[in-house]
């Protein structure tokens, strides 16, 4: 068999089996590329002594042939580390650890490069203190086509994994121990986040960001983050799992997000994104956030266990609207939240303002509302149709203040309501009796809807 056959058993859908552990056979995908044994550039693992200088040379060395550089099992120290154009480098995942050596820089960076592939690798920040220049243990800025794959970012005393203006993949990787956030990026082109893991990050799991508004189209889907901290405080600023700001068009899809200081997804300002089958338990504020100056939002099919409010989508003032709410099912909710409450409080399944429709929605243990739909005169276009209710506070709770838009509230169960199934308000007191069937608001469609004790 010629190599290209039976590199082709791998691409054209004939599993190709290397070996008995994954990680020989990333040893042998490193051979078949022809790869470079560090060992014979003279850069041997578990020296006691820093590496950089050799380990620089060695990978300056594989890429200029155009060959990927492979490291063997054992650690690395080293430290402030340049990755050029054409950068592939192979190791055994758990095994081949870089160490970090502080000294005011960073442990790695690429610049203004393309095509840089690192799999199988551990990078080990050992807490040490990062340079004034940087906010990442690993930073990458302007590179092109970059693949992270099987690596290990651990320990930074910032944030742990951090891309300014790249495109490419991070992919089935684990990032845990930053002091700030896990992975961010910044202005992406084309970045996908597939199949990760972060944990134990003091202020935020996963950042989608960018410094202007603009189109991103980031992929976030099937990534794990837990246990994600806010040691900033404020009130959704930080301590989110998943978090985009200013960024549009991105897609974050069938994620599981536990324990998190406030939001599991929190969206601001990020027009057309889709946060779809993620599952988000114990939240410690708003579990999913669309909210201030986005246009277009689809939240459907999410899992909410445990938040203070399941799914909010706010800030028509700000010029927040255009979203589709449905198939949610949200339940255990509690009315405390992690600061005094404001606005409409805590205790919430879903929170709308303006031109959206709330639609197949389950909702059971909102201790305030099961709906709130507007919010003192913002109120546009809302449709809430064809949604379970049970044990909530206020089923449905509907904004009567003067100078709200138009809502239909139709086709609905709401059973075990403790202080009304379908109620006006303004701001927070209650304002009318049951709405089912009543004409005597304009602006409002009340019916079909059936009310159960």
């Amino acid at each position: 068999m010629t190599r290209r056959a039976f590199l082709g058993g791998t691409m054209g859908g004939t599993a190709l089996c290397l070996s008995g552990t994954a990680a020989s056979a990333l040893v042998q995908v490193a051979e078949l590329r022809g790869s470079i044994d560090a060992t014979d550039l003279g850069l041997y693992p578990n020296a006691s002594s820093d590496q950089s200088a050799l380990f620089q040379d060695a990978v300056n060395r594989a890429a200029e042939k155009g060959r990927a550089l492979f490291l063997p099992a054992g650690t690395y120290p080293v430290s402030n580390l340049n990755f050029p154009s054409g950068t592939l480098i192979v190791g055994i995942p758990g095994r081949t650890r870089l160490i970090y050596q502080g000294g005011g820089g960073l442990l790695a960076t690429a610049k203004g490069v393309n095509n840089v592939g690192l799999n199988g690798i551990t990078f080990d920040g050992a807490n040490r203190s990062i340079g004034d220049e940087t906010d990442g243990l690993l930073h990458f800025i302007g590179v092109r086509q970059l693949t992270i794959q099987n690596c290990e970012v651990t320990g930074s005393s910032r944030t742990g994994l951090l891309m300014d203006r790249c495109s490419g993949r991070v992919t089935d990787s684990h990032v845990s121990g930053a002091a700030e956030a896990g992975i961010v990026s910044n202005e992406a082109d084309g970045l996908a986040l597939t199949g990760n893991v972060v944990t134990d990050c003091a202020n935020g799991g996963i950042w989608v960001h960018r410094w202007s508004e603009g189109e991103d189209g980031t992929l976030v889907s099937g990534n794990r983050v837990e246990r994600i901290g806010a040691k900033h405080g404020g009130t959704g600023q930080w301590g989110n799992g998943i978090n985009v700001f200013r960024a549009h068009g991105v897609v974050i899809s069938g994620n599981r997000i536990a324990d998190c200081a406030f939001s599991a997804i929190r969206s601001n300002t990020g027009s057309n994104v889709q946060i779809t089958g993620n599952s988000c338990l114990r939240s410690g504020e708003v579990a999913i956030y669309s909210e201030f100056t986005f246009q277009g939002a689809v939240i459907s099919n999410n899992l909410i266990d445990g938040a203070t409010t399941g799914v909010s989508i706010a800030n028509f003032m700000d010029g927040g609207r255009l979203a589709v709410c449905s198939g949610n099912l949200i339940r255990n909710l509690t009315d405390v939240g992690p600061y005094p409450p404001e606005v409409a409080g805590f205790g919430i399944g879903i929170a709308a303002e303006a031109d959206t429709t709330i639609t197949g929605n389950v909702i059971e243990g909102a201790p305030r509302f099961g709906l709130l739909l507007g919010w003192g005169p913002y109120m546009r276009n809302i449709i809430a149709s064809q949604n379970m209710l049970r044990d909530c506070g206020t089923g449905i709770a509907v904004t009567v203040v003067e100078g709200a838009g138009s809502a239909v509230i139709s086709n609905n169960i709401v059973q075990g309501s403790r202080t009304g199934a379908i109620n006006g308000y303004r701001w927070l007191d209650k304002a009318t009796g049951e709405l089912n069937g009543s004409t005597d608001w304009p602006n409002l469609t009340v019916s079909g809807n059936q009310v159960a004790a």
